[in-house]
């Protein structure tokens, strides 16, 4: 049970404080929503406040939504979740090892090479110093940057987060659906959730209500993340999506409307061992108790002039949702609301 509203507004205002959070934080407990705050400026030039339906860039918490797109198919019956990348996918990998399925691409086990490694490389922003950020408006425009690397380790051998795996996977839905990757999203997981206001937007054409990014510099200054990420996300990060909306993918999700009880209890079966108490399933990461009973279930993203955290609470039946147009912020709340559980 969370603490009184009063006790839960001095606790997070507190927290804002600590990071000058910029953003929107919303919680739910069982069908009530029991706290929503806005902080910041969507338009820091314009003077425009963050509302609590502004629009946020979300990085890597949107690789659940390509893992509920492959889960479809699965159930569809067009691939399977042992289906291997070699006879699905029209495209050579020269050192890739055949014995790569959809599985190990889901699970961050399949050892395939990463164009963003994030155990080597620090910044985000980095790559576009070689790779114009610009040219990166399709799924296809990332293979150069790694389909001719070498395996990193053989399928199943360990964890090992990995980008270039999921854009795999969207290139798999959009093989198998002839269907660009970002419409295949919007019309069969954010339209039936009732995602009205979200989305894979470019970041020259962003609509209305959408926060830029904003990466903040030791002496004040300030830029936005425009020219630190791909022009337009895919099925590894990028999306758009309000906090609202990321309350309804839960509720879609866990009252099996997005696919079959049994497919979503696999898709949150904690697959592989990451560290400790922490587990990934199919696009998810989980945390255990002692006991080995489920603490949470939740999604994270960060990039420049991005940061996001949304998790659900089983026991607690609580949804958080914080999302944030700066590049820190979002764990220092998650973490606040995760102590009063």
């Amino acid at each position: 049970m969370l603490k009184t509203s009063k006790q839960l507004n001095e606790l997070l205002a507190e927290a804002a404080r600590e990071v000058d959070f910029s953003g929107t934080v919303l919680i739910k407990e069982k069908d009530e929503i029991v706290f929503q705050a806005a902080h910041g400026f969507a338009n820091r030039a314009e003077k425009l406040e963050n509302k609590l339906d502004t629009r946020f860039g979300i990085a890597s918490g949107c690789k659940l939504f390509t893992a509920i797109g492959i889960c479809q198919l699965v159930e569809n019956g067009v691939v399977s979740f042992e289906t291997k990348l070699a006879d699905c996918l029209n495209v050579d990998f020269p050192h890739f090892d055949r014995d790569v399925t959809i599985h190990h691409l889901l699970t961050h086990t399949s050892g395939v090479p990463d164009y963003f490694d994030e155990a080597v490389m620090e910044d985000f922003a980095d790559l576009w110093k070689e790779q114009p950020m610009y040219l990166l408006d399709s799924l296809a425009a990332f293979l150069p940057m790694f389909q001719k690397k070498e395996m990193l380790f053989s399928p199943g051998e360990r964890f090992h987060y990995n980008n270039a795996a999921f854009i795999l996977l969207g290139l798999v839905v959009e093989e198998k659906t002839g269907m660009p990757f970002s419409e295949y999203i919007v019309e069969n997981i954010f339209k039936p959730a009732g995602m009205a206001d979200s989305g894979y937007f470019s970041l020259d054409q962003l609509p209305e209500n959408t926060a830029l990014g904003y990466i903040d510099h030791e002496d004040g200054s300030w830029k936005t993340n425009v020219y630190s990420i791909p022009v337009k996300g895919g099925a590894d990060g990028g999306a758009f999506t309000t906090s609202g909306d990321m309350l309804k993918l839960w509720k879609a999700l866990l009252s099996f409307r997005l696919l079959k009880e049994d497919t979503t209890k696999l898709l949150l079966t904690p697959h592989a061992h990451v560290e400790e108490d922490d587990y990934y399933g199919y696009g998810v990461w989980i945390v255990k108790k002692d006991d080995d009973s489920i603490f949470k279930y939740h999604v994270m993203g960060y990039d420049p002039g991005v940061s996001f955290h949304s998790a659900y609470y089983p026991e607690a039946d609580v949804t958080l949702v914080v999302s944030s147009n700066k590049s820190e912020g979002a764990w220092t709340i998650n973490k606040a609301v995760q102590g009063v559980l």
